[in-house]
């Protein structure tokens, strides 16, 4: 339970029948949490930069009314090469892009075939390198990427993995996480901090229901759906005892659980973070978990708030698509 959205509404009678609940995910992206919170922002709308920056922290503040899952995920340090520059190859739109990986600065570098936009009036963009953005000038509109954006967008055999640090839930009317301003994952940024990159994975999940008994009166909401799967993700991905969540909230977690598990006869949850479109970017791992790009999880529920973790195998069920 985060924030000050703490306050549980009364509980619904104890469902009729026991329940299976089974989630998959429904929605998925990374937000460049570091852009928001250590980089000065650009106030000129006009600016690309600017724009850039605005649309990210719009999208995120509207997660803050939202029960969804995030978690903050580090990867390795990616910058332009500012100093070397962008080349162009002898045909086409091909772009070669400069990159310095990791603490040493190791040099690498993305090909990017680009597409001519319907309302350039260039045929050939200027191109800006920054620190962390990249920008393309078509004339009357300027196209304006983030280092890692180029990794997602664009085909490339830079592989890297994310390490999930931190698993919450991103309802909060305050919206401190969006601000900056959520201690625990501060604290992890800081440790991040000149290392690694920071990033938030915000995941909208679909929970399907399994009952022998259809009762209205017992179906659990969508909170109750994030709070049971966060607790169950914690578990999975940062321990029995998890290094940034205190004592306190912990206890209350482990509590409000078991109430969740009694009231809905809950026999078992199962969690499938993989999807079709899933890229190097979602190549999870952590401290407690295994890589993988999937993470197919069957959780079940002992006494006083005990969860129980299972892998599935990968090839248990056929992967969905967020396209469809």
């Amino acid at each position: 339970m985060n924030g000050d959205d703490n306050i549980e509404a009364a509980l619904p009678p104890r469902s009729s029948a026991p329940q299976r609940w089974d989630a998959s995910v429904a929605e998925s992206r990374f937000y460049w949490y570091d852009l928001l919170v250590n980089d000065p922002l650009v106030p000129d709308f006009r600016d690309p930069i600017g724009r850039y920056q605005r649309r990210m922290q719009f999208a995120l503040d509207a997660t803050m009314e939202k029960h969804l899952l995030f978690f903050v995920v580090s990867r390795p340090r990616l910058r332009f090469d500012t100093k070397k520059g962008a080349s162009w190859g002898f045909f086409g739109l091909k772009l070669t892009v400069p990159l310095l990986a990791g603490v040493d600065n190791r040099k690498e570098s993305i090909t990017l075939e680009l597409e001519v936009p319907f309302e350039a009036t260039f045929k050939k963009p200027i191109v800006t390198l920054h620190d962390k953005y990249l920008t393309l000038n078509w004339g009357a509109l300027t196209e304006c990427y983030s280092a890692h954006d180029l990794l997602q967008k664009f085909p490339n055999e830079l592989k890297y993995e994310s390490t999930v640090q931190y698993v919450g839930i991103t309802r909060d009317p305050q919206a401190r996480l969006a601000k900056g301003r959520l201690p625990a994952v501060n604290r992890i940024v800081e440790e991040n901090d000149g290392t690694l990159d920071t990033f938030l994975l915000v995941k909208r999940m679909d929970v399907n229901v399994e009952t022998t008994v259809a009762d209205p009166m017992g179906e659990a909401s969508t909170r109750s759906h994030v709070e049971v799967m966060e607790a169950a993700l914690i578990r999975y991905f940062e321990g029995e005892k998890p290094a940034h969540h205190g004592t306190i909230e912990s206890n209350n977690r482990r509590d409000h659980l078991a109430q969740l598990v009694d009231t809905y006869q809950l026999q078992s949850l199962t969690v499938d973070l993989g999807f079709k479109e899933a890229d190097s970017f979602d190549d999870l791992k952590s401290a407690n978990a295994p890589l993988s790009r999937r993470h197919l999880v069957e959780f079940t529920f002992g006494p006083g708030g005990a969860i129980h973790p299972s892998r599935l195998a990968d090839d248990a069920r056929p992967l969905i698509s967020l396209e469809e």
